[in-house]
């Protein structure tokens, strides 16, 4: 296994506990404590883990990441716009996942002219939108994140292997070029990152102000990604410079 593959191994389990000790590393991983101190060491460079005595805990994601209720008003317009052109992209008797997220929401809302969905989801506020339709609607089963108000799950609690999702619709915090889409929180990443590995087509949901920026987890470059969709402020300069990767990015216009 290669040390950045390790590394990313190391996440994925801080993120199931409060904190790993390198004992429980040296043992997962069968590897020696100066291999656990290096790749620990690196991933706090990389401003990933804080180191604790004994161990390491997933850093916490507090800068940057505003709360869900502050989000779920701010640059409502374009979300709205954002959400609404989702729609013309569903068709009747599609399995699709709808993210948890304040932009995501949107698709929610306009959601119910379509017929004989089937809709994956971890996102609550999604769930109460659509209780009343006629949908059928599969919710994650999970831990609850309660600022997000989303649901993260692991393997060993909801079977992932079972899904066969024809469209997913994606949050992201961030997106570059270099380093493709990418979030605050370890668990949402790697639900997104299951959920992307079992998906046909990925749609990403993002307004222009997470264009150019990286935040804390990795989700997926830019080549998983089929469509982007986001608002009518997105630079012409920024356009052109995603042209050269198979991923559409689709302007939804303000209404």
């Amino acid at each position: 296994m290669l040390p950045s593959e390790r590394q990313n191994k190391f996440l994925e389990l801080l993120s199931t506990k409060d904190v790993v000790t390198i004992s429980e590393f040296m043992g997962e991983f069968d590897i020696s404590i100066e291999t656990v101190r290096r790749d620990l060491s690196i991933l706090e460079k990389q401003n990933k883990i804080d180191k604790v005595y004994g161990g390491a805990k997933i850093k916490a994601a507090t800068f940057g990441e505003s709360t869900m209720e502050n989000r779920m008003t701010n640059k409502l317009l374009q979300k709205e716009s954002i959400g609404k052109k989702c729609i013309e992209f569903i068709n009747d008797g599609d399995c699709i996942f709808i993210d948890s997220g304040s932009t995501t929401y949107h698709i929610a809302k306009h959601i119910m002219n379509k017929k004989r969905l089937t809709i994956i989801t971890n996102s609550i506020p999604v769930l109460n939108q659509l209780l009343n339709s006629e949908h059928e609607i599969i919710i994650i089963g999970g831990k609850v994140r309660h600022n997000e108000r989303s649901i993260v799950s692991y393997d060993y609690i909801f079977n992932f292997s079972q899904l066969n999702i024809q469209k997913s619709f994606i949050c992201a915090g961030g997106i570059t070029i270099e380093n493709g889409i990418s979030d605050f929180n370890m668990q949402e990443a790697l639900i997104r990152k299951t959920i992307i590995e079992r998906s046909r087509e990925i749609f990403v949901l993002a307004d222009s102000s997470k264009f150019g920026r990286d935040v804390t987890i990795n989700i997926a470059p830019i080549s998983k990604i089929n469509y982007i969709i986001t608002d009518s402020n997105l630079s012409k300069s920024t356009i052109n410079n995603f042209s050269k990767f198979k991923s559409k990015i689709i302007i939804a216009e303000d209404f």
